[in-house]
């Protein structure tokens, strides 16, 4: 029986500092493998509940040595945006050349060791290179993806029958001159002839290109989609309820992240608890209820020449605030036309 899908409020958009969340770098915590960023979701405790784990790949152009790359797109940018995500978010980094599906399982096992994950949901996102690793770890790995978005990329696994067996999303703009589409499609043809697709999604984005799929990572339901799916799922699933079209991803995408508000998403019956709370517990932070939010926010928008110190003392304040506020470190680069929360 075909699983039906309603419509539930489940998802938004931070609505107080980034204090009680964490992100910290790890260069060596895995022997052999990568350096990541490892962000823990706000009321995360050692002791508390287990939570899940979004691996998110990046792309060819952020490879290298400096891990604050990785924060340049993808996840962790859209939570410095203003985005909540009841679930932690594993982004490593690759040096360069293919990812390799080991080194990144090996992270997510150590994560496991040292956190609490929901191994029932674990989750693969990946751009461009990162969208080829994403098919390489799901196809390796199906057992333990419960679900994926692999974003303009492809496949390198000679077995790709793995991945029929996972709740995947791939999608592929017609105007990408950097990974042709055929790269994707080659990926869809061959889970097809495994003789089993109805757990693939294939979205082509008409007249987008290669950069403009980014704005993926940035949409609430993207991440609502993930979480709607678990490894225990019954004959696991395709949740079909939500769709993203390129009309959504020419929106001020980046403008809706500045604003709070409830966002409206479609997700599966049996939406997980986790994301339930997020709007439904008793125990979850409202503007209403808790009198320590600060309700009226400001921001600057980044200019060339800008320091953290600079713009501290244009708005009397300190660079440790500014930093607790949009959850960077000192050292973060100032993108130019980034807005940067200053009350």
């Amino acid at each position: 029986m075909k699983r039906r899908f309603v419509i539930y409020i489940v998802f938004y958009f931070i609505i107080s500092p980034l204090v009680a969340q964490q992100l910290t770098s790890h260069k060596a915590a895995a022997n052999g493998s990568y350096g990541f960023w490892l962000y823990t979701p706000e009321g995360y405790t050692k002791s508390g509940a287990s939570k899940p784990l979004i691996v998110f790949l990046h792309g060819r152009s952020l490879c290298g040595k400096d891990l604050s790359r990785v924060r340049r797109y993808g996840p962790l940018d859209a939570i410095e945006r203003g985005l909540r995500v009841d679930a932690m978010v594993l982004a490593p980094q690759n040096p360069g050349g293919a990812w390799k599906p080991g080194k990144v399982m090996e992270l997510v096992e150590w994560t496991e060791r040292n956190y609490r994950v929901d191994t029932n949901r674990i989750y693969v996102v990946g751009m461009s290179l990162g969208g080829y690793g994403t098919i390489d770890v799901a196809g390796t790995y199906p057992d333990k993806v419960a679900a994926a978005v692999a974003l303009c990329g492809g496949g390198t696994i000679k077995d790709m029958c793995g991945l029929a067996n996972v709740p995947l999303w791939i999608m592929h703009g017609t105007a990408d001159r950097a990974v042709g589409v055929d790269a994707s499609q080659r990926v869809v043809d061959a889970i097809r002839e495994c003789g089993k697709q109805d757990r693939l999604i294939w979205t082509k984005l008409h007249g987008m290109n290669h950069g403009q799929l980014a704005r993926v990572f940035y949409l609430p339901e993207m991440y609502g989609w993930l979480l709607s799916h678990r490894l225990s799922d019954s004959n696991r699933a395709v949740n079909r309820g939500v769709e993203i079209t390129p009309s959504r991803l020419r929106g001020n995408i980046y403008r809706e992240l500045e604003k709070d508000g409830r966002v409206k998403m479609l997700v599966n019956d049996g939406v997980s608890d986790s994301l339930v709370a997020a709007v439904g517990d008793k125990n979850s932070v409202s503007p209403e209820k808790d009198e320590n939010v600060v309700r009226e926010k400001k921001y600057h928008t980044i200019k060339k020449g800008d320091t953290l110190g600079g713009i501290a003392k244009r708005y009397g304040t300190s660079v440790k605030t500014l930093c607790r506020l949009n959850n960077i470190h000192i050292n973060t680069n100032l993108r130019i036309g980034r807005k940067l929360r200053v009350k």
